[in-house]
């Protein structure tokens, strides 16, 4: 199966490619934005491609519109980690091929891409009812909740820098919680220590 993941965050598109090139029947490519997306799927063609619903090019529902009517167009899966449930359902009716939240867990994510490559639809349905989530997963008991904020961050493809910003602290300081998570979860280095809290389905 050739899938094209098309996020602007780099973390998140090598946690995402690892995972899948770790499954047996997968071919990874991937690309930044909406303009280099476009033009690999002119070259390729994929079973499945999702697409970050706010990267570079994108305009929300009508940027989904105009990919899906491209005489070439491949099926298209919507992926975000700030769309709304309404959003979702408009790009379910547009004709994506799913909704992908940001917060699944990457098991999750791995058997939803193969069940929208069967030609069936997806989206999580807890999602769309706006449903409150689940107990917090122990993980959560290891770590301060500065490290949990720092983590979230990380798992977003953010950099030290705009973790820093967004937390109000300093630079040097993210950097040290970011070694004391990674002891405290068994975790090596940023992309594993994303992939380990994903898993989880912590965010």
């Amino acid at each position: 199966m050739r899938i094209l993941i098309a996020d602007d965050h780099e973390l998140l598109r090598d946690m995402l490619v690892l995972y899948f090139e770790g499954e047996a029947g997968f071919e990874v490519e991937t690309a930044a934005d909406r303009a280099s997306a476009e033009a690999r799927m002119a070259e390729t063609p994929y079973d499945l491609v999702l697409l970050d619903y706010s990267m570079p090019g994108m305009d929300g529902i009508a940027s989904l519109d105009e990919i899906l009517a491209r005489p070439d167009a491949p099926r298209v899966a919507i992926i975000s980690g700030t769309a709304s449930p309404e959003i979702a359902e408009q790009a379910l009716a547009s004709g994506a091929a799913g909704f992908l939240p940001k917060t699944l867990s990457a098991r999750s994510l791995v058997n939803a891409v193969r069940f929208m490559a069967m030609g069936e639809q997806y989206a999580p349905l807890d999602f769309l009812r706006g449903g409150d989530e689940g107990p917090a997963h122990p993980l959560t008991e290891k770590l301060s909740q500065r490290e949990i904020q720092v983590l979230e961050g990380l798992t977003k493809g953010k950099s030290n820098k705009e973790i820093a910003r967004d937390l109000d602290i300093r630079e040097p300081t993210v950097k040290l919680h970011m070694k004391t998570l990674y002891r405290k979860i068994g975790a090596s280095n940023r992309t594993q220590a994303a992939m380990i809290a994903k898993d989880a389905g912590l965010f």
